[in-house]
C-alpha cells in the first residue's frame, strides 16, 4: 500500500508539473503576445494624438494671419488625457511648448530615423516616456508632431495581465492536483486490484499445493520407517500416484489461466456443433457419474451450430457437467439440454444436487474459491469455474446460474447467434 501511495503521490505531481510547465509556456506566449499588442495600442494612440497635432497646426494656419502664433494657440487648446504633446521646427528646435526636456530632444533624430517613428525616452523626471514623431509641412516649412505617453501606463497593464494570468494559473493548477489525485487513484485502482488478487492467488496455490505434497511426503516418510510387505508399498505409492496426479491437474489448471490472463492460449476456431460436444462431454462422465450413484441424461438434443475452439469448449462442457455430478449425492440426476432459444445455440445443465447459497452465487466463478458451507465436503480445486467463464468469455458465451439450496442448480450457457 505504501508504494502504491507513493506512485499516486508520484502522478499527481507529475500531472501538475506538467500542467504547470504547459501554462507557463502558454502563458510566456500569450504574454509575449499581449504585450506587443498593447504596445502597439499605445503607438497608434501615440499616432493618433500626433495627427491631431497636426490636423489642429493646419486648421489654425489657414484661419490665422500669423502662422505660428495660431498654431501655439491651437496646441495650447488641443487637451488628450495622459498624452504630452509637443511641435518642433526643421532645426527641431520646441515650438511648443518653449521649453522641452532635453532627452525629448535627443531621443528626436532617432525617432525620425526609425520606420515606426516611435522610441522610448528615459526623461529627466525620471520618467519613463514613450514618444511617437511625425514630420509634416506648415505653410511651405517642414516641422515635426510629437505625443508622448508615459510608459507607467503600460507597466500597470502588463502587471494586471500577469497578475490575472498568474491567478488563473494558481487556480488551474490546485484543480488539476485535486484532479490528478483522483485520476491517480482512479488508475491505481486497476493495479491495487491486481495485486490483491495476486496475493490472494499465489496464497491460495500455495495452500492448494501444499496439500497433495504433504500427504505425499507424509505417505512416503511413514512408508520408509519400517520394512513392510510389497502390498503395502504399492497402497503407499497408489496413494502418491493419486496426489501427484492432483497436483498435477492443479498446476495444469494455473498454466492455462496464467496463457490465457498473457494472451498466449490462442483459440483455433472451427465450425462445430454443440450437441456432439454435449454428447461427447456426457459420455466421457457417465462412468464417474455412476459410480457415484448420480444419472446424466440428454433431458433435449437439438442441432446447435457453433464456430469455436473444440478442445476448449469440450473442456468447459466437461466442467460444467462433472461440477454437477461432483455435487449432486446418490441417487440423484443430471439432465442436460442443447437447443437454439431466440437463435442462440444453448447448453442446460440441471442437477438435483445440494444447490449453492445466495451469497456464495457471485463468488462461484473466482479462482479457488469453494463454498464448503453451501456445498458439504470441499472438492476439487476451485480452479474448474474460472477456466469455464474464460472460455465462455473467448467464445462470446454467457453463463448463468441460478440455484436453490436442497434443490439442485442450473447453470446455462448462451452462445452469440450462429452466422
Amino acid at each position: 500500500m505504501d508504494s502504491l501511495a507513493r506512485l499516486r503521490l508520484r502522478l499527481t505531481a507529475w500531472y501538475a508539473a506538467t500542467l504547470g510547465l504547459i501554462l507557463l509556456l502558454l502563458g510566456s506566449g500569450l504574454f509575449i503576445t499581449i504585450r506587443r499588442q498593447i504596445a502597439r495600442q499605445l503607438d497608434d494612440s501615440l499616432a493618433q494624438a500626433a495627427g491631431d497635432v497636426i490636423r489642429a497646426a493646419h486648421i489654425r494656419q489657414q484661419e490665422a494671419v500669423s502662422a505660428q502664433g495660431a498654431v501655439v494657440d491651437a496646441l495650447e487648446e488641443l487637451r488628450i488625457p495622459e498624452r504630452q504633446l509637443f511641435l518642433f521646427d526643421s532645426a527641431l528646435a520646441p515650438i511648443y511648448p518653449p521649453t522641452v526636456d532635453a532627452r525629448i530632444r535627443a531621443a528626436l533624430p532617432g525617432a525620425l530615423a526609425r520606420a515606426d517613428h516611435a522610441v522610448n525616452v528615459h526623461a529627466s523626471t525620471g520618467s519613463h516616456l514613450r514618444l511617437r514623431v511625425e514630420p509634416f509641412t506648415l505653410d511651405g516649412t517642414p516641422v515635426v508632431a510629437a505625443a508622448a505617453a508615459d510608459r507607467v501606463e503600460l507597466e500597470d497593464r502588463y502587471a494586471a495581465l500577469i497578475v490575472a494570468f498568474g491567478a488563473a494559473a494558481l487556480v488551474a493548477v490546485l484543480l488539476v492536483a485535486g484532479g490528478g489525485a483522483f485520476l491517480a487513484r482512479k488508475s491505481t485502482a486497476p493495479v491495487e486490484r491486481t495485486m490483491t488478487y495476486t496475493r490472494r492467488f499465489m496464497a491460495d496455490a500455495a495452500h492448494e499445493l501444499r496439500t497433495p505434497i504433504t500427504v505425499m511426503r507424509t505417505r512416503a516418510e511413514v512408508a520408509l520407517q519400517r520394512g513392510r510387505s510389497a502390498d503395502e508399498y504399492a497402497g503407499a505409492l497408489s496413494s502418491i500416484e493419486r496426489e501427484a496426479e492432483r497436483m498435477s491437474a492443479i498446476v495444469d489448471d494455473l498454466l492455462l489461466l496464467a496463457r490465457a490472463d498473457a494472451g498466449e492460449r490462442p483459440l483455433h476456431r472451427e465450425p462445430l456443433y454443440l450437441d456432439d460436444l454435449t454428447l461427447d462431454a456426457a459420455s466421457t462422465l457417465r462412468s464417474v457419474a455412476e459410480r457415484r450413484g448420480v444419472s446424466v441424461e440428454m433431458a433435449r438434443y437439438e442441432e446447435a451450430p457453433v464456430l469455436g475452439d473444440r478442445a476448449l469448449l469440450r473442456q468447459l462442457l466437461v466442467i460444467l457437467i462433472d461440477n454437477a455430478v461432483k455435487f449432486t449425492p446418490l441417487g440423484g440426476r443430471v439432465n442436460l439440454e442443447v437447443s437454439m432459444v431466440e437463435g442462440r445455440p444453448t447448453v442446460t445443465v440441471q442437477d438435483s444436487g445440494v444447490g449453492i447459497a445466495r451469497e456464495h452465487l457471485p463468488h462461484i466463478f473466482d479462482r479457488f474459491f469453494r463454498a464448503d458451507s453451501a456445498r458439504g465436503e470441499a472438492v476439487g480445486s476451485g480452479l474448474g469455474l474460472a477456466i469455464a467463464r474464460w472460455i465462455a468469455a473467448a467464445h462470446d458465451a454467457q453463463i448463468d446460474v441460478s440455484s436453490v439450496l436442497g434443490e439442485g442448480t442450473r447453470v446455462t450457457l448462451k452462445f452469440a447467434p450462429a452466422t
